[in-house]
């Protein structure tokens, strides 16, 4: 395993919240500690105390969601990493990515297929990412339908 590899990362990170429930289970997020009632959390899920979550959101299994994350209402996510200070609009669908530092995604949202957008990525409204590795400091207002596609 190389987790310096995006797919490598997620199976890694994977791998990580497994034995944390095993070993610390108090670290991570359980159902009756969030705001909302009709938030879901499935598996393994380790959210940061300072993360706001909004109504009807469903995380997990196997998502890390860093300092001062702000999902809004609605927002799916599984099997991904939000790094610190990014902003999930909502009804996104995220799954298997990693989302980078100070990343916005806009509300409707599709993104798939291990993909990884790297600090401060803009994406607009009702836009899909498959598979796509885009650069930092980009804006985003074009869909990425086929895999492996690399936005500098």
């Amino acid at each position: 395993m190389d987790i310096g590899q995006p797919k490598d990362f997620l199976t890694g990170t994977s791998m990580f919240l497994k034995h944390m429930s095993r070993v610390k289970p108090q670290t991570l997020a359980q159902q009756q500690n969030y705001q909302s009632a009709d938030t879901t959390i499935i598996g393994n899920v380790l959210i940061h105390p300072s993360a706001k979550i909004g109504n009807g959101c469903c995380l997990g299994p196997d998502v890390v969601v860093g300092p001062s994350v702000v999902i809004d209402d609605g927002v799916r996510v599984s099997g991904s990493t939000l790094l610190e200070g990014c902003v999930i609009k909502k009804h996104s669908w995220i799954s298997s990515s990693v989302i980078g530092w100070d990343t916005t995604i806009g509300k409707w949202c599709r993104i798939e297929g291990v993909t990884v957008l790297g600090e401060d990525v803009q994406v607009k409204d009702e836009l899909f990412l498959n598979a796509t590795l885009v650069l930092p400091h980009k804006g985003i207002s074009q869909s990425c339908y086929e895999r492996d596609q690399i936005i500098m």
